[in-house]
């Protein structure tokens, strides 16, 4: 109690401009948080930084050439609302644009708005129930219309429409936007809401153009041509779109930023895998830029000797771990498969659910794979510090699962695989075709063998695996396997909207084509309670410890196997400069990318 009243004391020694924000962070960085976390707590407090200003020497638009960039999970589509996979977001993210982005300091800056709402401005509603966004004049679409307030309120009518099915439905349907003037909108919630940045902002956020989309809302939204054809308001403007393979845009030379873009061009390519987007940037030179180089430490070292580019490491809060399926994927209910009426035959059973989390070797996974890039961990949500549970722990103990399993009638037959009411544990487990995650499955399947279950490793290609076809029944979001494996993205530093995939109403299904976010099917009415009450909680102490709650309801029943930690790990050639932040997409600063002479 006594340091929360010293907490807020210092809050409003801020907001009367007796204490500098920067001295108010780095005495919360000597308390334990982050300099993200510390950000967070004045935001909420609606007292958010003012635009920061980034260092960008080039002095005219142009003339850098091409820019080249290497995603070896190929892009499928170019619409932000149904971008299911990473990929698919940083496609999007060339030509579109949200109102503001986060910086790696977990800070709002503005890109379509010409400012950060707080108190001071009148942006921010004193009970936390609307926040105001000033559009910039003089944007305008890449086909010239002028960029308003209509497209804004469209984007989020849109979103809202579940016959749209739309991957940011969640963000958008409980909150209202009106068009206050041309530019300038409200967005309202039903209750008080202490983290506001959402709708409009970073990944989901993206605005999207009325007079393109409109004829598109609800039951055609697949129909649209713009789907594959954008036409935003970003740095670039499309050029070519070769789904699975190469995404090309151009300048864009009525941007609305002075002096950006550096580049004349981009090229983002896609295809092949990890270790060859990683030798492309830091052995050979071939490209300047490589995304998510999910390669084992030791080769990373190595190609850095070439000379030609660095590694780069940003921290943030994303997480490769494996869901076990609680539904059944082989059997039809009411035309479809993992339906959530039915049960999978064996995780079923919480021993087997225990027995897992024993058998998945994640300090071996750290030390014989990850190394600098990765962290073994028992949560699911691991940053910010301050929402990290400590009340979970991990173990590998083969001999451990082996009596659990014993014990709970799982019995091993004459050739050493267990069974259970006729019923033999033999199990898929699907991921994407990377060298990183076959050795982590190959790691997994040792310790099966040795309890007694046998494992059917499958690797889908990344670009297939993490598409959003609905016609393909290989897609993470359908999870037709027994168990898989992936790595999801925390793309702001608030935890609200990445603990957001386990509750119920986000269940992926035929319904939504598949679209939800809680991909895993893990239902909790207790968890969806405490998502709620986060919701609205207004004190930052009291909502951290329904986050750490959340965590540990869903690891503790054991569907969810965390394995590491992921920092961003990125190749990026000499010379090349570029903001990155661990809270948003890799593309979010794309403005703002150059190479030194």
């Amino acid at each position: 109690m006594q340091q929360e009243r010293q907490l807020r004391a210092l809050i409003e020694n801020v907001r009367n401009h007796r204490l500098a924000r920067r001295d108010f962070i780095q005495r919360m960085v000597t308390l334990g948080l982050t300099a993200p976390m510390a950000a967070q707590l004045l935001m909420h407090a609606g007292l958010a930084e003012a635009q920061p200003t980034a260092l960008y020497p080039p002095t005219k638009r142009g003339g850098g050439g091409t820019l080249k960039a290497l995603w070896w999970q190929g892009a499928t589509l170019l619409q932000p609302h149904f971008a299911t996979g990473t990929k698919d977001a940083e496609a999007c993210r060339i030509f579109y644009e949200p109102l503001a982005c986060w910086d790696n300091d977990g800070n709002l800056v503005p890109i379509l708005a010409t400012e950060l709402p707080t108190r001071e401005n009148g942006g921010l509603s004193a009970d936390g129930k609307s926040v105001i966004w000033k559009l910039k004049k003089g944007v305008t679409w890449h086909d010239g219309k002028p960029f308003t307030a209509d497209d804004c309120v469209f984007t989020w009518e849109y979103s809202r429409d579940p016959a749209t099915a739309a991957v940011t439905i969640g963000v958008y349907k409980d909150v209202k936007v009106d068009k206050i003037d041309a530019h300038t909108i409200r967005v309202g919630f039903a209750r008080p809401t202490p983290f506001w940045a959402t709708a409009f902002v970073a990944a989901d956020g993206m605005v999207i153009p009325k007079h393109l989309f409109a004829p598109y809302i609800g039951a055609k939204s697949r129909d649209a041509p713009n789907n594959l054809k954008p036409v935003g308001t970003g740095p670039y403007k499309f050029a070519d779109f070769k789904p699975g393979d190469m995404v090309r845009g151009v300048i864009n030379t009525s941007y609305h930023m002075p002096n950006r873009p550096y580049f004349d061009a981009i090229e983002m390519k896609g295809g092949g895998d990890a270790p060859s987007a990683a030798r492309a940037v830091l052995q050979t030179g071939e490209f300047d830029y490589a995304w998510n180089l999910q390669v084992e430490d030791e080769i990373l070292k190595r190609m850095e000797a070439g000379g030609k580019g660095k590694v780069f490491i940003i921290p943030g809060g994303d997480i490769e771990f494996m869901q076990l399926n609680p539904t059944d994927p082989y059997t039809e209910i009411d035309g479809e498969r993992a339906n959530i009426k039915s049960r999978h035959f064996a995780f079923s059973d919480p021993a087997l659910r225990q027995a897992m989390a024993l058998l998945a070797d994640r300090k071996g996974i750290q030390d014989f794979v990850y190394g600098r890039t990765g962290t073994a961990t028992a949560n699911f949500l691991n940053n910010p510090p301050r929402v990290r549970s400590p009340n979970t722990k991990f173990e590998f103990n083969v001999d451990k699962a082996n009596r659990i399993l014993d014990l709970a009638g799982w019995k091993k037959g004459g050739d050493g695989i267990r069974e259970k009411d006729g019923k033999k544990l033999k199990l898929v487990h699907q991921t994407s075709i990377n060298s990183t995650r076959q050795k982590e499955q190959a790691i997994i399947k040792q310790a099966c063998q040795k309890a007694g279950i046998e494992l059917e490793l499958k690797s889908v290609t990344g670009s297939v695996f993490f598409s959003s076809d609905v016609g393909n029944p290989d897609t993470y979001g359908k999870f037709w396997a027994d168990m898989q494996m992936y790595t999801t993205t925390m793309t702001q530093p608030d935890p609200g909207l990445f603990m957001e995939q386990h509750a119920s109403w986000e269940v992926a299904n035929k319904a939504n084509k598949w679209l939800g976010r809680n991909i895993g099917r893990w239902r909790s009415e207790d968890y969806d309670k405490a998502f709620r009450a986060a919701e609205v909680e207004l004190d930052p102490v009291k909502r951290a410890a329904l986050f750490i709650r959340m965590n540990d309801m869903v690891v503790k029943d054991g569907y969810l196997v965390p394995l590491i930690s992921r920092p961003r790990v990125r190749g990026v050639a000499n010379r090349m400069m570029v903001p990155l932040s661990g809270w948003d997409l890799d593309f979010s600063a794309l403005h703002d990318w150059y190479r030194e002479a």
